[in-house]
């Protein structure tokens, strides 16, 4: 624990009208952190059996990517037997980052751990709730809760202001920091990415580890022998089905950006799902739309079919078709066709057709 004589002091004075110096409370202070540095070199490491658990979190590096400084989020998942450790950076880390990495890591090691370890990481949880028994537990955030009901792990959490349990991961983001970024220079993330898994594998994974003094591609094989196999599971992000009312700009948000679907589902609810690189949109079980899949947050896809301007054209199309100007006209078979006004489809769409045109 880390004991501030200068707060106690504080405290002591604001709330116990202590009348005594600053020097007292430091002398008072003093054994109690000697204690705790005792305390910490007599720790002992928490270790775990292969396939037991992984341990995550997330490390920034500022580097250059095309000259230009950026600030790089790489979330890191340690595997606590082996030691052996995945890596990829993110411009952010939001939850599709977070849950594209778990994914990502997941194939790389070939299946995941019984458990993985987290510290209180808002895309993970959202502050506590009060349990049928009383006693106030993590909330889980929903989505992450989903994503690990959907892959069979069980997501634990660090004590609160105790985030050295996950001691093996922060020392991967430390050692990474130290001995991959110094001196590279990048591209784009991209590169950054590959840069980073060739040096995951010819520099991190064949290092002979400090604690376990074995490399961890070593222990590795161990350990995956007990992991769970993902492999031919289909990506959490693919097979969840969003529901998205539209809005009355006919689009629907989707991880910060905006799609369009035909202007007739205004206020409908939809289904989307990913495939591969393209949302796809259903209403009722039919597709309505397609898009492919946006980079960044506040982007725009609309297909000029999907508004009202769409509806105006045709009618405008089937007007300038028909023979005669107004009134009834011979089809060419004998039968009169009644040829209508434009106005009955500004009606319908509610736009003045001439000044669409």
């Amino acid at each position: 624990m880390n004991y501030s004589a200068r707060i106690l002091y504080q405290e002591l004075v604001a709330q116990r009208d202590w009348r005594g110096s600053y020097e007292t409370v430091k002398l008072a202070v003093r054994p109690l952190r000697a204690e705790a540095t005792v305390a910490g070199l007599t720790q002992r490491r928490f270790e775990t059996a292969p396939g037991e658990q992984a341990q995550v979190d997330w490390g920034q590096l500022s580097v250059r990517l095309a000259g230009v400084s950026t600030k790089i989020h790489v979330l890191v998942m340690t595997l606590g037997y082996s030691r052996r450790a995945y890596a990829e950076g993110f411009l952010h880390e939001r939850m599709p980052d977070l849950l594209a990495a778990h994914e990502n890591a997941f194939a790389h090691f070939g299946g995941r751990c019984e458990s993985l370890l987290y510290d209180r990481m808002r895309t993970v949880v959202l502050g506590s709730q009060v349990g049928a028994d009383g006693k106030r537990r993590p909330r889980l955030n929903a989505t992450f809760a989903a994503f690990a009901q959907y892959w069979g792990f069980v997501p634990r959490l660090c004590q609160p202001y105790r985030a050295q349990t996950k001691g093996k991961v922060e020392s991967g983001v430390k050692y990474l920091k130290r001995n991959f970024a110094p001196g590279r220079s990048f591209a784009d993330l991209e590169d950054f990415n590959a840069q980073l898994a060739a040096w995951q594998a010819e520099v991190a994974d064949v290092r002979t580890h400090g604690t376990t003094h074995q490399r961890p591609i070593e222990r590795f094989p161990e350990e995956a022998a007990a992991l769970v196999p993902t492999t031919g599971q289909p990506s959490f992000l693919q097979a969840m089905v969003r529901e998205r009312v539209v809005a009355d700009d006919w689009l629907v948000s989707i991880d910060a950006n905006r799609y369009s679907v035909p202007f007739a589902l205004i206020g409908k609810t939809v289904q989307v799902v990913r495939q591969g690189g393209v949302w796809v949109i259903r209403y009722r079980g039919q597709v309505v739309a397609e898009h492919a899949v946006l980079a960044g947050r506040a982007q725009l896809s609309v297909r000029p079919e999907h508004g009202p301007g769409a509806v105006l054209r045709n009618a405008r199309k089937r007007y300038a078709e028909v023979p005669g100007a107004n009134g009834r006209s011979d089809d060419g078979g004998g039968r009169e066709v009644q040829v209508r006004d434009l106005a009955i489809y500004e009606q319908l769409v509610g736009t003045d057709l001439r000044e669409a045109a």
